[in-house]
Protein backbone atom coordinates (compact mmCIF):
# COMPACT_ATOMS: atom_id res chain seq x y z
CA UNK A 1 0.00 0.00 0.00
CA UNK A 2 1.42 3.62 -0.79
CA UNK A 3 2.33 5.92 1.51
CA UNK A 4 -0.29 8.91 1.64
CA UNK A 5 2.01 11.73 2.18
CA UNK A 6 3.39 10.10 -1.71
CA UNK A 7 0.27 9.81 -3.60
CA UNK A 8 0.14 12.76 -5.87
CA UNK A 9 -3.04 15.12 -5.57
CA UNK A 10 -6.28 14.09 -8.26
CA UNK A 11 -6.68 17.06 -10.87
CA UNK A 12 -10.12 18.43 -10.31
CA UNK A 13 -12.53 16.75 -12.67
CA UNK A 14 -11.34 13.22 -11.61
CA UNK A 15 -11.55 14.47 -7.89
CA UNK A 16 -15.04 15.22 -8.23
CA UNK A 17 -16.01 11.84 -9.70
CA UNK A 18 -14.17 10.14 -7.08
CA UNK A 19 -15.40 12.06 -4.33
CA UNK A 20 -18.96 11.50 -5.76
CA UNK A 21 -19.23 8.09 -4.46
CA UNK A 22 -19.91 9.56 -0.91
CA UNK A 23 -23.37 11.13 -2.59
CA UNK A 24 -24.24 7.25 -1.50
CA UNK A 25 -23.84 7.70 2.22
CA UNK A 26 -27.03 9.14 2.54
CA UNK A 27 -28.68 5.50 0.59
CA UNK A 28 -26.54 3.95 3.21
CA UNK A 29 -28.17 5.68 5.95
CA UNK A 30 -31.51 5.22 4.74
CA UNK A 31 -30.48 1.23 4.98
CA UNK A 32 -29.75 1.48 8.89
CA UNK A 33 -33.08 3.41 8.87
CA UNK A 34 -35.13 0.71 7.29
CA UNK A 35 -32.95 -1.98 9.33
CA UNK A 36 -34.29 -0.20 12.08
CA UNK A 37 -37.89 -0.40 11.07
CA UNK A 38 -37.39 -4.31 10.78
CA UNK A 39 -36.37 -4.19 14.62
CA UNK A 40 -39.10 -3.19 15.59
CA UNK A 41 -41.40 -4.91 13.31
CA UNK A 42 -39.46 -8.72 14.70
CA UNK A 43 -40.03 -6.58 18.67
CA UNK A 44 -43.62 -6.46 17.76
CA UNK A 45 -44.23 -9.89 16.08
CA UNK A 46 -42.18 -11.57 18.91
CA UNK A 47 -44.09 -9.67 21.60
CA UNK A 48 -47.47 -10.93 20.16
CA UNK A 49 -46.28 -14.04 19.76
CA UNK A 50 -45.07 -14.62 23.60
CA UNK A 51 -48.34 -12.26 24.94
CA UNK A 52 -50.94 -14.44 22.26
CA UNK A 53 -48.84 -18.15 22.28
CA UNK A 54 -51.61 -19.71 24.25
CA UNK A 55 -54.44 -19.13 21.75
CA UNK A 56 -52.42 -19.71 18.63
CA UNK A 57 -53.08 -23.21 16.76
CA UNK A 58 -49.55 -25.02 16.01
CA UNK A 59 -49.81 -23.59 12.44
CA UNK A 60 -50.48 -20.25 13.47
CA UNK A 61 -47.18 -19.98 15.84
CA UNK A 62 -45.65 -21.63 12.74
CA UNK A 63 -46.86 -18.76 10.32
CA UNK A 64 -45.65 -16.22 12.70
CA UNK A 65 -42.25 -17.92 13.92
CA UNK A 66 -41.51 -17.82 9.67
CA UNK A 67 -42.66 -14.27 9.05
CA UNK A 68 -39.75 -13.75 12.08
CA UNK A 69 -37.36 -15.77 10.04
CA UNK A 70 -38.23 -13.51 7.21
CA UNK A 71 -37.28 -10.52 9.13
CA UNK A 72 -33.80 -11.96 9.89
CA UNK A 73 -33.39 -12.83 6.60
CA UNK A 74 -34.19 -9.54 5.52
CA UNK A 75 -32.14 -7.83 8.13
CA UNK A 76 -29.26 -9.58 7.47
CA UNK A 77 -29.35 -8.80 3.79
CA UNK A 78 -29.81 -5.11 4.85
CA UNK A 79 -26.33 -5.93 6.58
CA UNK A 80 -24.57 -7.11 3.82
CA UNK A 81 -25.81 -4.38 1.28
CA UNK A 82 -24.77 -1.11 4.00
CA UNK A 83 -21.35 -3.17 5.03
CA UNK A 84 -21.02 -4.89 1.82
CA UNK A 85 -21.75 -1.93 -0.58
CA UNK A 86 -20.15 0.43 1.37
CA UNK A 87 -16.68 -1.34 1.97
CA UNK A 88 -17.02 -2.16 -1.69
CA UNK A 89 -17.98 0.97 -3.23
CA UNK A 90 -17.33 3.91 -0.99
CA UNK A 91 -14.69 3.53 1.31
CA UNK A 92 -12.65 1.12 3.07
CA UNK A 93 -13.73 0.34 7.03
CA UNK A 94 -10.37 -0.67 8.38
CA UNK A 95 -11.82 -3.29 10.20
CA UNK A 96 -8.60 -5.78 9.90
CA UNK A 97 -8.17 -7.31 13.12
CA UNK A 98 -11.29 -6.48 15.06
CA UNK A 99 -12.69 -9.47 17.07
CA UNK A 100 -16.24 -8.64 15.26
CA UNK A 101 -15.45 -8.29 11.79
CA UNK A 102 -17.82 -10.65 9.87
CA UNK A 103 -15.61 -13.43 7.86
CA UNK A 104 -16.84 -12.72 4.37
CA UNK A 105 -16.45 -8.74 4.59
CA UNK A 106 -12.25 -9.76 4.78
CA UNK A 107 -12.86 -10.76 0.56
CA UNK A 108 -15.84 -8.90 -0.41
CA UNK A 109 -15.73 -7.39 -3.94
CA UNK A 110 -18.69 -6.48 -6.23
CA UNK A 111 -19.00 -10.08 -7.39
CA UNK A 112 -18.96 -11.79 -4.24
CA UNK A 113 -21.13 -9.34 -3.00
CA UNK A 114 -23.89 -10.02 -6.03
CA UNK A 115 -23.83 -13.60 -5.22
CA UNK A 116 -24.38 -13.09 -1.56
CA UNK A 117 -27.48 -11.49 -2.15
CA UNK A 118 -28.75 -13.34 -5.06
CA UNK A 119 -28.51 -16.43 -2.18
CA UNK A 120 -30.22 -14.17 0.56
CA UNK A 121 -32.96 -13.02 -1.95
CA UNK A 122 -33.44 -16.70 -2.91
CA UNK A 123 -33.66 -17.81 1.24
CA UNK A 124 -36.19 -14.90 1.60
CA UNK A 125 -38.13 -16.06 -0.87
CA UNK A 126 -38.40 -19.74 -0.21
CA UNK A 127 -39.50 -18.34 3.57
CA UNK A 128 -42.39 -16.38 1.96
CA UNK A 129 -43.27 -19.62 -0.54
CA UNK A 130 -43.15 -21.92 2.25
CA UNK A 131 -45.35 -19.79 4.34
CA UNK A 132 -47.87 -19.71 1.27
CA UNK A 133 -47.40 -23.38 0.78
CA UNK A 134 -48.46 -24.01 4.90
CA UNK A 135 -51.55 -21.39 4.11
CA UNK A 136 -52.36 -23.45 1.15
CA UNK A 137 -54.89 -25.87 2.77
CA UNK A 138 -57.46 -22.60 3.06
CA UNK A 139 -57.26 -22.68 -0.69
CA UNK A 140 -60.82 -22.38 -1.58
CA UNK A 141 -62.64 -20.85 1.69
CA UNK A 142 -63.49 -17.60 2.20
CA UNK A 143 -60.53 -16.65 4.15
CA UNK A 144 -58.07 -18.08 2.40
CA UNK A 145 -55.15 -15.75 1.90
CA UNK A 146 -54.17 -17.04 -1.82
CA UNK A 147 -55.61 -18.10 -4.98
CA UNK A 148 -54.28 -20.99 -6.93
CA UNK A 149 -52.89 -18.51 -9.67
CA UNK A 150 -51.15 -16.46 -6.52
CA UNK A 151 -49.15 -19.53 -5.87
CA UNK A 152 -48.81 -20.62 -8.95
CA UNK A 153 -46.93 -17.31 -9.44
CA UNK A 154 -45.10 -16.97 -6.12
CA UNK A 155 -43.49 -20.17 -7.22
CA UNK A 156 -42.71 -19.24 -10.77
CA UNK A 157 -41.00 -15.89 -9.40
CA UNK A 158 -39.47 -18.02 -6.94
CA UNK A 159 -38.10 -20.63 -9.75
CA UNK A 160 -36.70 -17.68 -11.68
CA UNK A 161 -35.30 -16.54 -8.23
CA UNK A 162 -33.29 -19.43 -8.21
CA UNK A 163 -32.24 -19.58 -11.85
CA UNK A 164 -30.86 -16.04 -11.59
CA UNK A 165 -29.04 -17.03 -8.72
CA UNK A 166 -27.44 -19.96 -10.70
CA UNK A 167 -26.62 -17.85 -13.66
CA UNK A 168 -25.32 -15.27 -11.54
CA UNK A 169 -22.62 -17.60 -9.95
CA UNK A 170 -22.03 -19.47 -13.46
CA UNK A 171 -21.01 -15.95 -14.63
CA UNK A 172 -19.01 -15.22 -12.08
CA UNK A 173 -17.51 -18.43 -11.91
CA UNK A 174 -16.78 -18.35 -16.09
CA UNK A 175 -15.52 -14.89 -15.85
CA UNK A 176 -13.15 -15.22 -12.85
CA UNK A 177 -9.55 -15.77 -13.52
CA UNK A 178 -8.21 -18.79 -11.39
CA UNK A 179 -4.98 -17.83 -8.48
CA UNK A 180 -2.11 -17.87 -10.34
CA UNK A 181 -2.94 -17.99 -13.83
CA UNK A 182 -2.39 -14.45 -15.37
CA UNK A 183 -5.58 -12.59 -17.14
CA UNK A 184 -5.10 -12.09 -21.39
CA UNK A 185 -6.59 -9.20 -20.86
Amino acid sequence: MANPDDLKPLRPLAALIFGSRWLQLPLYLGLIVAQCVYVYKFLKELTHLVLDASTFSEQQIMLIVLGLIDVVMIANLLVMVIVGGFETFVSRLNLAGHPDQPEWLSHVNASVLKIKLAMAIVGISSIHLLRTFIEAGNLGSPNAAFTETGIMWQTIIHTIFILSAIGIALVDRLTTVPTGVKSGH
